[in-house]
């Protein structure tokens, strides 16, 4: 599910800013090649035992990734429940105890970013 008027779409950073700034929020650089790499932030809905992933995708508009000057552009901000083996499903209903986790998350992420 696209988490629509995050205030985060939009927004660029270097990469250096950008690791750091989501690793003190709790997201982790998971995938990435050269020019793109989404950060995800795992939230446990421990009420009904699932997980959830949410997942902010990036694109370099300057530079490649294995520069930590590389500057990135947020393109959208998701959230898919994780599913066996490996995976994320994107159609199901999120509890709204994760979403305000996720929402929260975003708000911490968008306030570091914007200083």
């Amino acid at each position: 599910m696209i988490i629509e008027n995050t205030g985060l779409n939009g927004i660029t950073s270097d990469l250096a800013y950008l690791d750091e700034s989501a690793e003190k929020v709790g997201f982790v650089r998971w995938q990435w090649e050269y020019y793109r790499a989404t950060y995800d932030f795992k939230i446990e809905d421990r009420e009904n035992h699932n997980d959830y992933y949410l997942r902010i995708s990036t694109r370099a508009i300057e530079g490649k990734l294995e520069s930590p000057h590389a500057v990135l552009q947020i393109e959208s901000v998701y959230i898919g429940r994780a599913t066996f083996p490996h995976g994320l499903t994107y159609d199901l209903p999120v509890p709204q105890p994760v979403m305000n986790a996720a929402n929260q998350r975003i708000q911490e992420l968008k306030k570091l970013l914007a200083s």
